[in-house]
Parts: C-alpha cells; sequence; structure tokens
C-alpha cells in the first residue's frame, strides 16, 4: 500500500517535471520580443490614458511613437516637458507649442437666461438634452448639470449659477469634458487667447435676446472694429481666429450683448 502510494506521488512528480520543462522552453520559443525603445517610451508618459492624443492609451501611444508613426508633441495632459523627454529619446528636436485649454462657450446663468419647464428627471446634461433639447431658455446654452465635472480627472471644471466654468490652472487639455458635453460648447484654445466669445447660438437676434441676456445677436461690431481680421460673423454667429487674434480687446469693447469676454490666468 504504502509502496503504491510513493509510487504516485513519484510519478505526479515526474509529471510535473515534465510540463515545467516543457513551459519553459515554450516560453522562450513563443516569447514575444518587445521593442526597447517602446518600452523607453512608455516611461516618459504620464500614464493618464485620456486618449488626448488620439490613441487609446499612453501603451498605444508609445508604440506609435517608438515606430515614427505618431508626433511626440500629441501629449497635452505631459505638456512641454514630455515633449522635451521624447525628443531625446527620439533623437528629434523638440518643438515648442502652446498648451491648449478647454474654455466653455457660454455665460447663460440663472440672471441672464430662464428655465422653460421643471426637470425632474435623471440629473444628467445628456438626459435632460434628450427632452427637448434641455430646459434652459437657450437650446445651445449649458444644462449645468456637470457632465463635463464628471468627466473631469483634474478637477478643473467647476459649475457656477447653472453655467460651467473652467479653472485653466488645472486643465491639462485632455478634451474629456469636450466629449462629455451634449451641447458641444466647450473647445479647446490656446491658454494665450485672453478674448473668447462665449456664444454658440446661432439663431437671429431677437429670438436671442429673448432666449439670454448675453448671447451674440451677430450685429458685426466686433468685426468692424478688428483691425487685425481676426473675427468674422458666419451662420449668426462671431467667431475669432486665434492665428490672427493679438488680445486687443476692440472687440470685446464694442460688443452690445458682452458676449466677447475677456480670459486672465
Amino acid at each position: 500500500m504504502l509502496q503504491s502510494i510513493l509510487t504516485a506521488i513519484a510519478a505526479i512528480g515526474i509529471i510535473g517535471l515534465l510540463f515545467g520543462v516543457a513551459l519553459s522552453i515554450a516560453s522562450k520559443v513563443f516569447a514575444v520580443k518587445t521593442d526597447p525603445k517602446i518600452e523607453e517610451v512608455r516611461g516618459v508618459l504620464p500614464g493618464a490614458n485620456c486618449g488626448a492624443c488620439g490613441y487609446a492609451g499612453c501603451d498605444q501611444y508609445a508604440e506609435a511613437v517608438a515606430k515614427g508613426d505618431a508626433l511626440i508633441t500629441l501629449c497635452t495632459v505631459g505638456g512641454q516637458k514630455v515633449i522635451n523627454d521624447l525628443s531625446v529619446v527620439m533623437c528629434v528636436e523638440a518643438e515648442e507649442t502652446t498648451r491648449q485649454v478647454a474654455r466653455v462657450l457660454c455665460r447663460g446663468t440663472f440672471e441672464k437666461t430662464e428655465k422653460e419647464y421643471a426637470y425632474t428627471g435623471i440629473k444628467t446634461c445628456t438626459a435632460v438634452n434628450a427632452m427637448y433639447n434641455g430646459d434652459s431658455s437657450c437650446s445651445f446654452g449649458c444644462l449645468g448639470l456637470g457632465d463635463c465635472v464628471n468627466a473631469c480627472e483634474y478637477n478643473a471644471i467647476n459649475i457656477s449659477e447653472g453655467v460651467a466654468f473652467i479653472v485653466e490652472q488645472n486643465c491639462v487639455a485632455c478634451k474629456k469634458c469636450v466629449a462629455a458635453c451634449p451641447k458641444n460648447i466647450i473647445v479647446m484654445v490656446p491658454v494665450t487667447a485672453r478674448v473668447t466669445v462665449a456664444c454658440r447660438n446661432t439663431d437671429l437676434g431677437k429670438k436671442v435676446m429673448d432666449a439670454c441676456k448675453v448671447g451674440c445677436i451677430a450685429c458685426k461690431k466686433c468685426e468692424k472694429a478688428c483691425q487685425f481680421d481676426a473675427i468674422k460673423v458666419n451662420n449668426g454667429l462671431a467667431v475669432i481666429d486665434y492665428d490672427k487674434c493679438t488680445n486687443c480687446e476692440d472687440c470685446v469693447k464694442v460688443c452690445p450683448t458682452k458676449t466677447i469676454n475677456i480670459f486672465v490666468q
């Protein structure tokens, strides 16, 4: 009896040893070789996996950079430091880039707009937007229920008087708030841009003013005041070309509805 037990134990041990040897050989034969350059690039990235670079995460971006398929300037979270570090790893010249930040193109606070109906459903912007484009008198404006706040991992957005405001010092340009906003009123602009048209309403003047006291009425006074051809009224809305804008603020001074705002860091 004892001998049978010992024989069984020995047999199991031998089988285990054989399997161990086989697995060891297989791991070497079928091992996937990793490009050390990818690991080096990955070590430079911040690991936010935010997708702002256009890739699913830092691993995918690192692989694309290492293979030369992606620019080293796409990591907005890492900013200029990551660009400089990647330039060393990839042996290329570091480009100077202008930091981008999110801006909410709406200032339709409770004082400036009205509620069209009493909404009692799920407290998200996406949900209320599905009900007749929201409960605000302006169908283009901020709904103020914080989908963007919940999407932001960097404490860069606050809701005040029913409108989202960006804390630009905290913004890393991950663009998650842009994707979360059902009204598409959050855009990316250069941090150096002091002047912003805080409106998305493309309705005609009277309809705009009936909906919001600070909406753009397409009067074109800003367009006429600009000496640098940096602001144009298109489709009933003033739009700034930041490649031309010098932050002279002439457009701000002539805007009758105070739609054009000055943003200071």
